[in-house]
């Protein structure tokens, strides 16, 4: 049995890094229109399946809970559709033994077509989402959606626009040679960058799950649990070597319940949902608001609980079966009993993990929590005179919650902030987000020196020393963060704060120009006779933070930028919507841009051929690259470098 279950896990380790890696879909779609006359047309959606997968038919059985091929039409101006979808063939049918019921597939290709009538021949726009789902004989990927939009005389590659200056109103093309694809250096490969900076992130969500792990067990309703569960090891197993297999199993078990809890969260979203939580506005709204109440349940107003049937059922389970299953049904009572502490973490975590766009985040995140979890369980077991030195339960784990409480309150600040920047609503701008970061951890610290105290806790005649050192921390931070009041960049804590181009009153910045608009840039870099220094960024990119403080506002580089180049900052997730949409053709099919951020996002996939964040390229006034590009990398020389290279 304990084979089984470490093949379990092993399978499960598995298969995230397999989902994290998978990049391609196993179909691509071709769709095109065809007018037959001025009163009616077609539209065909030709799918190309690769070998060995299937995609599903357009009716299921609704039990089956597999997403049928549909098409769901976001906009019809202009037609109206005539009758219903047509496929070229019939799909395949057969039994499946697993599901239990008779489902239908394409294998290797399909063509479906639908007929349409023009109710305006001067004016017509069509858009909607192919949500498909596909199998092989292995594995399943989650329903995916493809986009597609066509209007009648939509616009290619380069963009077309209409641009307005202060002399006069005129509609040009912007020029073939600035929005051309760059010749990029032999050596570079983004996909190498993309991977590392996934990987970096993986990483980081890795140790913050361990920490959150590590935090969980010093609250009430985990700490009591430990010294419990191993005595009843100890007690039940008969022998000291069963008792430790017990607790290994013990552990494992609680690294399989919250890792398979991580990839639900995956499956559920899926990759490009994940990484459209960034910068969602009613996500990181929620976000905020969840951290919040997590919060106030930590100061003691109430807890989040489970119900208790859920427990009940568990430990009914735990007592009825025997071996692996019965330590199982254990290991998924802790789960839920501790629900009301370990809630908040791993929301925290989970909501963290969803906002760093990383796939396979959420698995990874819970993989270290839960592995921090487990560890003390299984040392405990195997050295048990250890437990003598633990201390034991007390007033001090009260103080855990509430210090959690105020961490959870300066983090939900994070997501505010990220939705006020992507959509420009201007409601926390980094002075007052330095502002009430200032006022949470004086007001931590007032706390773990015994000056502020809830209604449910004890009296507390002193504190200890280690607690006195924390409150000291907690108020020396908060005086650090004084002067970013005034525009100081506060390099440690830059990947949260708002960029510094928010604070309304700046003593530290000379004020370096910056241009949010491609165009509107070039077209000054031509008039100056400057080199452009393009900056691709995003209000949801925590490296982008990172840069611009401890890099790109370091004096000596500003000093370069301001003098050199004309700065370009280009937000790839800006959500403010252009004054009309813009249609472009990419990899064969007509993509519609709806915001800056879908503008510039499209810039940087056409022109440099990336897609990661931070990217740094200089340009010269034709449009052509001089240095770079330049990736996340704090080495302020080697940035230098990179600048002087485009100044020759």
């Amino acid at each position: 049995m304990t084979k089984k279950l470490s093949f379990l896990l092993f399978s499960l380790l598995i298969s995230i890094f397999a989902v994290s890696a998978q990049i391609i879909t196993p179909v691509t779609w071709e769709n095109s229109i065809k007018l037959s006359d001025n009163n009616s047309g077609e539209i065909t959606f030709s799918a190309t399946i690769d070998d060995g997968w299937h995609m599903y038919g357009t009716v299921l059985p609704a039990e089956s809970g597999i997403q049928p091929t549909t098409i769901v039409w976001d906009s019809l101006e202009g037609i109206e559709l005539d009758g219903e979808i047509t496929p070229s063939r019939p799909p395949h049918e057969q039994f499946d033994e697993v599901m239990a019921m008779k489902l239908n597939w394409w294998e290797k290709d399909i063509t479906l077509t639908q007929k349409f009538k023009i109710t305006d021949p001067d004016k017509y726009e069509i858009s909607g989402n192919i949500k498909y789902m596909i199998c092989n004989d292995r594995t399943c990927q989650p329903p995916t959606k493809e986009p597609f939009s066509f209007s009648k005389g939509a616009v290619t590659e380069p963009l077309k626009r209409e641009i307005t200056d202060n002399s006069a109103k005129t509609v040009i093309a912007d020029s073939d040679q600035l929005w051309a694809p760059v010749t990029l250096p032999e050596n570079t490969d983004t996909t190498k960058n993309e991977a590392s900076i996934t990987g970096l992130s993986s990483w980081l969500i890795f140790v913050g799950g361990f920490i959150g792990g590590l935090l969980a067990l010093l609250t009430p309703c985990v700490w009591p649990m430990i010294p419990l569960t191993v005595s009843f090891f100890l007690k039940k197993s008969g022998s000291r070597s069963k008792a430790i297999t017990n607790a290994l199993l013990y552990g494992i078990s609680i690294i399989v319940i919250y890792l398979v809890l991580g990839l639900a969260v995956t499956a559920i979203f899926g990759a490009s949902a994940l990484n459209a939580l960034s910068t969602n506005a009613i996500f990181n709204i929620i976000f905020f608001l969840m951290l919040v109440i997590f919060a106030i349940s930590f100061f003691g107003a109430f807890d989040i609980k489970l119900p208790d049937s859920w427990a009940n059922k568990m430990d009914e389970n735990a007592e009825k079966t025997s071996g692996l299953l019965s330590i199982f049904f254990m290991a998924f009572t802790l789960t839920l009993v501790s629900f009301s502490c370990t809630g908040p973490i791993i929301g925290t975590l989970l909501v963290e993990a969803a906002n760093m766009g990383n796939y396979s985040g959420p698995a990874v995140g819970m993989f270290g929590f839960a592995l921090a979890l487990a560890i003390p369980f299984s040392l405990f077991a195997i050295f048990p005179s250890w437990l003598k030195e633990v201390p034991k339960s007390g007033g001090w784990m009260t103080t855990v919650k509430v210090t959690l409480g105020f961490i959870e309150l300066a983090l939900s600040l994070k997501f505010l902030s990220v939705a006020d920047l992507a959509y420009g609503w201007g409601i926390l701008d980094r002075e007052v987000f330095v502002s009430l970061w200032i006022v949470i951890f004086a007001l931590l610290g007032f706390y773990l020196l015994g000056k502020i105290r809830f209604a449910h806790e004890d009296e507390n005649e002193g504190i200890g020393v280690f607690r006195f050192f924390l409150a000291m921390i907690s108020l020396a931070f908060s005086i650090y963060l004084v002067p970013g009041l005034w525009g100081a960049p506060l390099k440690s804590v830059s990947a949260f704060v708002p960029p510094l181009y928010t604070q309304d009153f700046n003593l530290y910045d000379e004020g370096m120009t910056h241009y949010e608009d491609f165009d509107e840039g070039m077209r000054a870099a031509q008039a100056q006779g400057k080199p452009a220094f393009i900056d691709f960024s995003g209000y949801g990119c925590v490296n982008c933070r990172k840069m611009e403080a401890s890099v790109l506002n370091d004096n000596k580089v500003k000093d370069i930028l301001e003098k050199d180049f004309v700065f370009i900052t280009l937000m790839v997730d800006d959500k403010r919507p252009l004054p009309e949409p813009i249609y472009v053709v990419e990899n064969g099919r007509q993509v519609k841009l709806e915001t800056y951020g879908d503008r510039w996002s499209y810039l940087q996939r056409y022109k440099f051929n990336a897609n990661s964040q931070p990217y740094y390229a200089i340009l010269d006034n034709n449009g052509e690259l001089r240095s770079g590009p330049y990736f996340y990398n704090e080495d302020i020389d080697k940035f230098i470098d990179f600048l002087n290279a485009g100044k020759k």
